[in-house]
């Protein structure tokens, strides 16, 4: 469920014209709902109740300071991949006690600032990493709260850019050492050996790989805590979204798809609580996607209208460079206008105008017939859109607008086209 709905024939972000601000703010434009990430985040966190838990949000799906911030308030935490992300975390108010830090490739001042901020649990993804964590704990007489992240080889039979729990992947270790690894890294004196991670992958729209893991390695956990103590497990992220036929045909439509096709936390909860119920451990989820993607949208508007051959063409202000999962992952967006538009549909591609064949969010899809001024709304791009947007092409950063109920405030300022090359010199000898 989401706040993204038809009043009339106007598209609202919950009470709030999403026209009124593309009109105020400009676009490209980025649009959240607090009420959806609130009551996203909120439906897993009291699925999972039964257990003692704790829900970490992949905050590299969206960092927005008051993404972040909703979040800190309701009591999660955050899953980070980077010593900025920490910071970033901090600066939000959110707390690093509640933080846990993934990732194949941390650095010594990533690790040094973690331990000093006191993070809940390094996830581990190779023994050198251990290694180094160790090191950099003895320098500062701190002892490193640490999981490693296993590796199921469980295939998630999802995209494959987005796939981690199989061995063809860069992901953490393999199952069949996990042992070892974990008896080794019990006699490194600054390491406390705290909990055990798996993720398997993103976009999951059925709960059986989830459950395939889980059993595989519950008795893998077992056996750590007998020997280790350790005091949690790490079941990962990975709940999928609805992307396809998000509003199509009004919300009674998406209601119903969202019920009965999707991957609900119910559903999730349902399966896997009474796997996790007599661990007697805390368990940690680590969802971005599920929490942030339906939570936002992409605003766009119609610059040219090109009739080519067979084609045409809806070119538009967006671009990859604001919202890059089609070009990338060629992942689709459903795409809508702000102004319902009844009548005649045309096989359009909506593309930008970044200079690449590969500037598209959609290729021959049927859309209402749109003109010059027109502005489309592409849905679902709350996880993965602006976090992963560039300035190519020397193209500002979009602006990006929270809304609760009717209120509305711009919680990331249009970037200035100067500030592209504010950190840039010419070199002395060219001057």
């Amino acid at each position: 469920m989401h706040d993204f709905r038809y009043v009339g024939n106007k598209l609202y972000c919950e009470g709030v014209s999403i026209e009124s601000l593309a009109k105020n703010h400009g676009t490209p434009l980025y649009v959240y709902s607090q009420a959806t990430l609130t009551r996203r985040f909120l439906e897993l966190d009291r699925a999972m109740s039964p257990v003692d838990h704790l829900v970490c949000f992949a905050m590299k799906s969206n960092s927005n300071q008051s993404i972040l911030r909703t979040i800190a308030n309701l009591g999660g935490g955050f899953d980070i991949v980077s010593g900025g992300e920490l910071q970033r975390v901090i600066a939000a108010g959110g707390d690093a006690k509640k933080c846990v830090f993934a990732g194949v490739g941390k650095t010594d001042a990533e690790i040094e600032f973690a331990l000093r901020k006191g993070v809940y649990s390094f996830n581990a993804e190779s023994e050198p990493e251990l290694q180094r964590i160790n090191k950099v704990a003895a320098r500062l007489k701190k002892i490193a709260p640490v999981a490693v992240r296993l590796n199921p080889n469980v295939d998630a039979k999802t995209h494959a850019k987005i796939t981690t729990g199989t061995y063809e992947n860069k992901f953490g270790i393999a199952f069949e050492d996990i042992a070892g690894v974990y008896a080794r890294a019990s006699k490194l004196k600054h390491l406390r050996l705290r909990g055990l991670q798996m993720h398997i992958g993103s976009q999951l729209t059925d709960v059986k790989p989830f459950e395939l893991a889980v059993k595989k390695v519950v008795p893998v956990v077992e056996a750590l805590k007998a020997q280790h103590g350790i005091e949690f497990f790490s079941i990962g992220g990975g709940v999928g979204i609805v992307y396809q036929d998000a509003i199509a045909s009004g919300d009674a439509k998406w209601w119903a798809q969202e019920g009965e096709n999707i991957l609900t936390p119910q559903k999730y909860a349902a399966r896997l609580l009474p796997l996790l119920k007599n661990l007697g451990l805390r368990i940690l989820m680590e969802p971005g996607r599920y929490i942030s993607g339906n939570s936002g949208i992409l605003v766009t508007r119609v610059e040219y209208v090109k009739r080519t051959g067979k084609k045409n063409f809806v070119i538009v202000d967006g671009a990859m460079n604001d919202l890059i999962r089609p070009a990338f992952y060629d992942a689709y967006h459903e795409i809508v206008p702000l102004t319902k538009k009844g009548g005649v549909t045309i096989s359009s591609d909506v593309v930008g105008p970044v200079c690449e064949s590969g500037d598209y969010f959609c290729k021959d899809r049927e859309l209402p017939k749109v003109g010059e001024g027109d502005y489309l709304a592409l849905l679902s791009a709350g996880a993965y859109g602006f976090v992963m947007a560039s300035c190519y092409n020397t193209r500002s950063l979009a602006a990006e607008v929270l809304v609760s109920g009717k209120k509305s405030a711009v919680v990331r300022a249009r970037q200035p086209v100067k500030d592209i090359w504010a950190g840039e010199s010419v070199a002395a000898w060219l001057k």
